[in-house]
């Protein structure tokens, strides 16, 4: 696919209306839409979501989605709806993990959404880049992909999609801040054709995408700090 018709998907998918998801997936008939849930927690609902995370969302993710371990993504300020569709796609299976479809099978759509709201609400954090030479200009080459793509290899700019900050949109993922190693893992996963539940153009762009890029993308998208109001202020930052 040339780079030119890679370009235009990518338009044709922006300019699409975002898919929303139903109140319950497992009773409403493909095809039929609901708006995903935006209301506030309630003191109820905030009580039994802290109840969930402490048996089990704390284990991986962290109380406030810090999540310390790298393997797996950092919840913390995640765009709500997203958070809400990724949950819904864990319960029904139709995004595979041994720990996240057996976490969420039992998870009703008042949970998921009140989970959605605490962890989306979250401050967001970032790591700091190393001072190291090489590491600067990995960082370097992950900039130039995310900002402007490689036309040798047909891979659009990653902000088209993702935005200048990397804060994602109410349907896709916020990316600054998220650890490196978790958004490699998931670049391999759509490379590979593992991970089939998100657009087709993460495939399509994930499977000319080097290792270097991956590892380069990652690493400039784990330092932003956009609510500092620079792109790049993990770079310079404390990391938090």
């Amino acid at each position: 696919m040339s780079f030119r018709r890679v370009m235009a998907l990518v338009l044709s998918v922006l300019a699409a209306s975002p898919a929303s998801f139903a109140a319950d997936d497992r009773k409403r008939t493909p095809g039929t839409k609901k708006p995903l849930s935006t209301a506030p927690l309630t003191p109820g609902m905030k009580e039994r979501v802290l109840e969930i995370i402490n048996d089990a969302c704390i284990f991986c993710h962290g109380e406030k989605g810090e999540a310390s371990n790298p393997i797996y993504p950092r919840l913390a300020a995640q765009n709500r709806e997203y958070l809400e569709r990724q949950l819904k796609l864990f319960r029904i299976g139709a995004r595979k993990s041994d720990i996240m479809n057996e976490q969420a099978a039992d998870l009703a759509d008042g949970e998921i959404a009140a989970l959605a709201a605490w962890f989306s609400s979250q401050p967001p954090l970032a790591h700091k880049l190393a001072e190291d030479e090489w590491e600067r200009q990995l960082w370097e080459v992950g900039r130039y992909v995310f900002r402007y793509g490689d036309p040798f290899e047909n891979i659009p700019p990653c902000m088209t999609c993702h935005g200048k900050d990397a804060r994602g949109s109410r349907t896709l993922p916020r990316l600054a801040g998220q650890h490196r190693k978790y958004i490699v893992n998931q670049l391999i996963a759509f490379k590979k054709g593992e991970r089939q539940t998100d657009d087709a153009m993460m495939r399509a762009i994930a499977k000319n995408l080097s290792r270097l890029a991956m590892e380069g993308v990652a690493l400039y998208l784990s330092t932003l700090k956009p609510e500092n109001g620079s792109p790049e202020a993990g770079k310079s930052g404390d990391g938090k």
